[in-house]
């Protein structure tokens, strides 16, 4: 498959009222008042079988206090369902959020916002479904930067009738500033991250979401499907834990509690989602979704509620360390026990929504999972194929190679953020799934930039299900600075290294579209031909199809 479209006409058919099939018969001249009170937009999610979350912001210098919210059957509106009238005001940044409910599971509903003679694009939404379903699509997004491009991938996933629901696993915005990851494209593109600083307060978070709404693509995705998602870390800063995180310095930034909890607020306030049930309870954003008698999704939180602190390499192997020196980092520090990922009462409910998905009979066991999973050690890289990166310190990737050559040579992961950074948690989760009766989960990853393939089997080889990685929307590559062809070669060894690796590319921008029936699951691996244009192209990359024999998952490729 391979769709052609420009971002021009995407504008121009957003404004004039007639880009989206059931978004038409509107003027000009109302299309554009109506950006102006609502120019972020409109957006829904966290659905259930009978509810679903309505979003919208009023822009402050409309002097509005309060709109009213429709809900219909019909795009026309002729067949009313509910409406109602709702406040907002500084106190959530203009935000505004309905929960509707009493709805019918498994329909489609058009929605829309009135503000006096200002009334908002038409967005479409769904609830989940109940009883028998023979199909469900799923839209998988992760690591979305406004810099390094604009968001294609959204476009696509707007435009793809197949789609019943988005499934957002994170880095859906970057805390960064102009001089830091990103910031040089964004420069040369025109994106450049407001605020212009690395965000740090309240107000800050604010801006930066509506910033990344403003986007057309993201305008338009918001409007035509609903979202579930999950937060990963760049809603807040770069790998955080529960005391801190990478890219957050307390004597220059103030305490990491109160940077967490304004990331936390802005996110609630900008992204259609159930309100918790107090501030406290805002890190604790675990979900369980029922689709039916076919498939049931947990999303998980790994970040804010039971995360241990990240190890650094550094402060434990030298280019000097033995094999008795990395064996023992190996078992004793990365293997210790006790560094944990959930926190109980998160893994408690995963255990309950487990066990009930199993009772149900449902055959697809989802989980929507920030972070790799699968076990990735990083291959050798000390030969003369990659001669021209080591043997010169002026290229780009020269600094990147001598720390994953180091690796390579003593075995280790690519990365300690991941999973792999805690296989004590991993273990514990892995034994959680198997006391459910879940060997073949299917488990849905974002973070890495990169597609992927892998199976994963607990620490004695027990096969524990597959794992689908999307890449980035817009966020590069971690092997981009080797080149087209070197970053090719680390993923072939990636793949041959490593027994879990059953294929990766992180050369592309994309999405993953999920197709599920009672047989079977189709996973297409969708890659842009460009995020740094407006205009682009699409194409499968890799198809998957996944069946089931006896409980354990087999892909096809």
């Amino acid at each position: 498959m391979t769709l052609s479209l420009t971002r021009r006409a995407l504008v121009q058919g957003l404004a004039a009222g007639t880009l989206l099939p059931w978004w038409s018969g509107r003027s000009l001249a109302a299309a554009q008042k109506a950006q102006g009170v609502f120019g972020h937009g409109v957006a829904s999610g966290d659905p259930t079988e009978d509810s679903v979350v309505l979003w919208t912001r009023l822009e402050p210098s409309a002097g509005i206090p309060a709109v009213r919210w429709e809900l219909a059957e019909d795009a026309a509106f002729q067949r009313p369902v509910l409406s109602g009238r709702q406040k907002t005001g500084p106190e959530r940044d203009f935000t505004l959020k309905v929960l509707a409910t009493g709805l019918t599971p498994g329909r489609t509903y058009y929605y829309r916002f009135v503000a006096g003679d200002a009334v908002s694009m038409i967005g479409r939404t769904r609830t989940l479904p109940r009883g028998a379903v023979d199909q469900l699509t799923l839209a998988i997004a992760s690591c979305s930067n406004y810099p390094f491009g604009h968001f294609n991938g959204y476009d696509a996933i707007a435009r793809d009738e197949q789609v019943d629901f988005i499934l957002h696993l994170g880095d859906y915005l970057y805390e960064y500033g102009p001089d830091s990851y990103g910031g040089k494209t964004g420069a040369t593109l025109g994106r450049v991250h407001a605020p212009a600083k690395e965000i740090v307060t309240l107000e800050d978070y604010r801006q930066r979401h509506g910033q990344y709404k403003s986007d057309a693509g993201s305008l338009l995705m918001h409007a035509a499907h609903p979202l579930i998602a999950i937060w990963d870390d760049h809603e807040s800063a770069n790998n955080p834990w529960m005391g801190g995180a990478e890219n957050h310095q307390p004597d220059a930034e103030g305490p990491w509690a109160p940077r967490r909890e304004a990331s936390l607020q802005a996110y609630y306030e900008w992204m259609p989602l159930r309100d918790a049930a107090s501030p406290e309870a805002r890190a604790d954003y675990w979900r369980h979704f029922r689709f039916g008698n076919l498939a049931s999704l947990v999303t998980l939180e790994t970040r804010h509620t039971g995360r241990a602190e990240q190890i650094d390499y550094r402060a434990h192997l030298t280019a000097e360390s033995s094999a008795e020196d990395i064996e023992h980092f190996r078992s004793e520090v990365l293997g210790a026990p006790g560094r944990a990922m959930m926190p109980p009462r998160e893994e408690a409910f995963l255990k309950e929504a487990l066990s009930e998905a199993v009772a149900a009979e449902r055959p697809w066991r989802l989980l929507g999972n920030q972070i790799p999973m699968g076990r990735v050690h990083v291959p050798s890289l000390s030969d003369a194929r990659f001669d021209a990166v080591a043997k010169n310190p002026e290229h780009p990737a020269h600094g990147q190679w001598q720390g994953m050559a180091a690796l390579g040579k003593a075995d280790l992961p690519i990365y300690l953020d991941t999973w792999d950074g805690y296989p004590w948690a991993r273990e514990r989760l892995y034994a959680l799934l198997a006391e459910t009766g879940v060997t073949d989960a299917l488990v849905l990853t974002g973070d890495s930039h990169a597609f992927w393939l892998n199976a994963l089997h607990n620490i004695a080889g027990a096969p524990r299900g597959l794992e689908l990685g999307t890449t980035g929307i817009t966020s590069p590559g971690d092997f981009a600075a080797f080149g087209k062809e070197l970053g090719a070669e680390i993923d072939a060894r990636l793949a041959a290294h490593n027994p879990e690796v059953l294929w990766t590319d992180n050369g592309p921008r994309g999405w993953l579209r999920l197709t599920l029936t009672p047989s079977e699951a189709r996973a297409q691996f969708l890659a842009l031909s460009t995020v740094t244009e407006t205009g682009y192209t699409q194409r499968v990359l890799k198809e998957v199809v996944i069946t089931r024999e006896g409980g354990t998952l087999t892909a096809t490729f």
